[in-house]
């Protein structure tokens, strides 16, 4: 059964939490609009949320796959290739990531970072808010 990809990180546009729900098997955001609960087809938010995501990788694979494999101390040329893969293949992820959902630790990590996905009556996202790096200056 498919699952609401960003549970818990999804906000309507009054700062108030989106549940999750099921119409029938099929996973739905629950908009709160003045007491009438909105459910909406988690595809249609999230697919809007995983386009976001993609178009910031696309044309920067070769810098995000090497950062990563520095980061996880794999800097070889498998392992550069084996994340290259993955991120030329993110559209074929989104089914798969559908189905098993995003862990649980994964998705807490990314609300205490501070990423939101914020989102009208209707799930239309307004904006994305997520985290950036402080600046190379910052002694912060």
């Amino acid at each position: 059964m498919e699952k609401p990809l960003f549970k818990g990180i999804v906000i309507d546009e009054y700062d108030q939490p989106v549940e999750t729900g099921y119409i029938g098997e099929e996973p739905c955001y629950i908009v709160n609009d003045a007491g009438f609960k909105r459910h909406i087809l988690a595809e249609y938010i999230d697919r809007q949320v995983w386009d976001f995501l993609t178009r910031q990788i696309k044309g920067n694979e070769d810098l995000i796959a090497n950062q990563t494999a520095q980061m996880l101390g794999q800097d070889d040329l498998f392992s550069y290739a084996m994340i290259m893969q993955q991120l030329t293949n993110v559209d074929k992820q989104f089914e798969s990531l559908q189905k098993n959902g995003i862990p649980a630790d994964a998705l807490a990590y990314m609300g205490m970072m501070g990423f939101k996905v914020i989102v009208d009556i209707h799930g239309d996202v307004i904006r994305i808010e997520q985290p950036t790096a402080p600046s190379q200056g910052d002694d912060e």
